[in-house]
């Protein structure tokens, strides 16, 4: 049995013998009361105390691991259908062509994470069809192949998204949904077959996604799901096109952007580079690099039957 459903068991167990009553809002404080176990907390973030959702358990900081899992046990369970061209870490023994390359990414990642806090991170490039949707999902699925690990890839791209696509899940309810107040945070979270990862879609399509990114709300969203993941990954749009992508690394550590060899105008990845500090840039990962160039440090599309019509940019 799964850690999450041993949590569920044991909450029903609480709630058998413990009753209690409904949420309270009291100024910055709001006191949650679990509606499995009837108990109650609040959770101090940032020097003021702040809750997760109305009838949703809440704990410290970083919340201790039953409250965590019984939380996330409430999001959505889907069966996904990934795209086996390029996503490249489901139903596999960790062989796939392009595989050690996310390790790698993924060794230096926590090689940052050293030196600074470093957990919430952007991935973007300059222009469209530069490889930024398949980096990201593939960077979370390594993310959670190490035990215990949890990672919630958020598909922020409310332009062209293609994340949904790539992992073979529906687009709805996604985080402009959210973004427009008609849905809560577990409503929009799916939970798929790989273990320890978790999927926002972009949700509905919409006329106005600038000023939804750049709004409270998502600040909100960061705040309630922060302390329940090792890794938030974020794919945006391109940085040069729209400016989407600046509002977005607001809420993030740090931003990776994704290059796509002898196709991404030098000019433009230097414009697109100009967009974040020093401090957010993490690096820059690139992509579409030829079979036979260097064999330890690429990221390429063609060994594993990408075309150019694929649905992940």
């Amino acid at each position: 049995m799964s850690r999450i459903h041993e949590a569920l068991k044991r909450a029903e167990q609480e709630r058998a013998g413990q009753s209690g009553d409904s949420s309270r809002l009291a100024g910055a404080s709001v006191a949650a009361q679990d509606a499995r176990s009837g108990s109650s907390a609040t959770v101090q973030q940032g020097g003021s105390e702040s809750g997760l959702l109305a009838g949703t358990p809440v704990g410290p900081t970083l919340p201790n691991l039953s409250n965590a899992e019984v939380w996330l046990a409430k999001c959505s369970e889907r069966q996904w259908s990934p795209d086996p061209r390029t996503m490249l870490f489901f139903e596999r023994e960790g062989g796939a062509t392009g595989g050690e390359e996310f390790r790698t990414l993924r060794s230096r990642l926590y090689q940052i994470r050293e030196r600074q806090p470093l957990k919430k991170i952007l991935i973007t490039s300059a222009l469209p069809k530069e490889g930024k949707s398949f980096v990201s999902a593939n960077l979370a699925q390594v993310l959670v192949q190490q035990s215990g690990r949890r990672a919630l890839l958020i598909d922020g791209d409310l332009r062209g998204a293609r994340l949904h696509l790539a992992l073979g899940t529906s687009a709805t309810p996604g985080l402009s949904d959210y973004l427009r107040g008609e849905y809560d945070e577990a409503a929009i979270i799916q939970r798929g077959p790989m273990p320890g990862l978790f999927f926002v879609p972009s949700g509905k399509v919409v006329p106005n996604p600038a000023e939804l990114v750049s709004g409270s709300l998502l600040k909100k969203f960061m705040r309630t799901v922060e302390p329940l993941f090792d890794w938030i990954i974020i794919d945006s749009p391109p940085v040069v096109t729209v400016s989407d992508a600046s509002s977005l690394a607001t809420v993030c550590d740090g931003v990776l952007l994704v290059v796509r060899s002898n196709a991404t105008p030098s000019d433009l990845a230097r414009k697109a580079r100009e967009e974040f500090s020093d401090k957010m840039l993490l690096g820059v990962v690139l992509n579409g690099i030829e079979a036979d160039a260097s064999p330890y440090s690429r990221y390429y599309y063609g060994a594993y039957g990408y075309q150019p019509n694929a649905n992940v940019e």
